[in-house]
C-alpha cells in the first residue's frame, strides 16, 4: 500500500494549452500569494501553479512536515493536471521542495529555480519566530495591531512580523487563527532545516538566485550544489536579503525570465 499524499490547496492561472507550466513554491510560514508577483509578471506566457505548501495557507495540516512529502504532494498536482512537464520555482524551504521534485522527477522538470537557499543542512535559525508566534494569546487578542506588540518583543524586524501576521485571520466565529500549523511545524522543523542526501542529480537548466545580504548560500555549499546539480549557474542580485523577490521584483524577474527562456 502506498503512502497517502496530501492533496494541497493551489491556485491556477491558466495562460493557453500551448504555453509552458511554471510551479511557484513559497518558504516557510507563507502561503502561495508571498509569490503573486512573480505570478503576475509570467501569467501572460505561461501555465502557472502557486501551491500553498502542507501546513501552510489552505492546505491541510499533517503530522509532520517532510520536505520529501511534500514534492511529493506536489508531483501529485501535476499528475492531476496533466502536466508532462513544467519549470519550478521555490523560495528558501520551497526551494528545497522545489529541489527534491526536480531529483525525484528529473524528467518532468524542465528548468529548476531556486531563491536563497542551499541543498545542505541549516542551523536552527528561528528561535524568536517561534517565540513570538507561541507568545500570541489567540483567545484574547483583538486585533493585528494586539498580536504585532506583543510579537516585538521576540521578534524585532517589523518586516518580518508584518509577514507573519499576514496570516492571522478571524474564522466564522471571529476567533483568531493561524494559517500554519505552528505546533506542527515547531515539532517539524529539525526535518526542515535537514537535507537528505541521496545519488540523485537533475542535468536541467538550474539558477540559485542569491541574496547579497543573506548568509543562506554560502561559497561553502557549492560542492553540495554542485553535486545535486551539474549544471547549476548562479546569479547574486545586490542590496538584498532573504527576500529578494519581494525587495528587488524587477530584478529577480529578469533574472528568472531570462532563465525561463533557456532551452531545456
Amino acid at each position: 500500500m502506498g503512502k497517502l499524499i496530501v492533496k494541497l490547496n493551489y491556485k491556477l492561472s491558466k495562460c493557453d494549452a500551448s504555453s509552458p507550466w511554471l510551479i511557484l513554491i513559497h518558504g516557510l510560514f507563507g502561503n502561495a500569494d508571498n509569490l503573486a508577483g512573480i505570478k503576475r509578471h509570467f501569467e501572460s506566457s505561461f501555465n502557472i501553479v502557486s501551491v500553498d505548501l502542507p501546513d501552510h495557507g489552505e492546505s491541510p495540516w499533517t503530522n509532520g512536515f517532510l520536505v520529501s512529502d511534500a514534492a511529493d504532494a506536489i508531483y501529485d498536482i501535476m499528475q492531476s493536471l496533466n502536466i508532462e512537464k513544467s519549470a519550478v520555482l521555490g523560495h528558501s524551504l520551497g526551494g528545497k521542495v522545489a529541489m527534491k521534485l526536480a531529483l525525484n522527477h528529473n524528467d518532468k522538470v524542465t528548468h529548476l529555480i531556486v531563491a536563497d537557499i542551499a541543498p545542505v543542512s541549516y542551523n536552527h535559525s528561528h528561535q524568536a519566530v517561534f517565540d513570538g508566534l507561541k507568545s500570541v494569546p489567540l483567545d484574547t487578542i483583538e486585533s493585528r495591531k494586539d498580536a504585532d506588540k506583543i510579537m516585538s518583543a521576540h521578534v524585532k524586524e517589523m518586516g518580518v512580523r508584518q509577514f507573519l501576521l499576514k496570516s492571522l485571520y478571524q474564522d466564522e466565529n471571529g476567533s483568531w487563527k493561524w494559517r500554519f500549523n505552528v505546533d506542527g511545524l515547531i515539532s517539524s522543523y529539525s526535518h526542515i532545516i535537514d537535507w537528505e542526501q541521496t545519488t540523485q542529480t537533475f542535468n536541467g537548466v538550474t539558477l540559485f538566485i542569491k541574496g547579497s545580504e543573506s548568509d543562506y548560500i554560502t561559497a561553502e555549499y557549492r560542492d553540495a550544489i554542485t553535486r545535486y546539480f551539474p549544471s547549476a549557474k548562479a546569479h547574486i542580485i545586490e542590496g538584498t536579503g532573504h527576500w529578494l523577490h519581494a525587495e528587488k521584483p524587477a530584478a529577480f524577474n529578469a533574472i528568472v525570465e531570462r532563465t525561463l527562456n533557456k532551452s531545456s
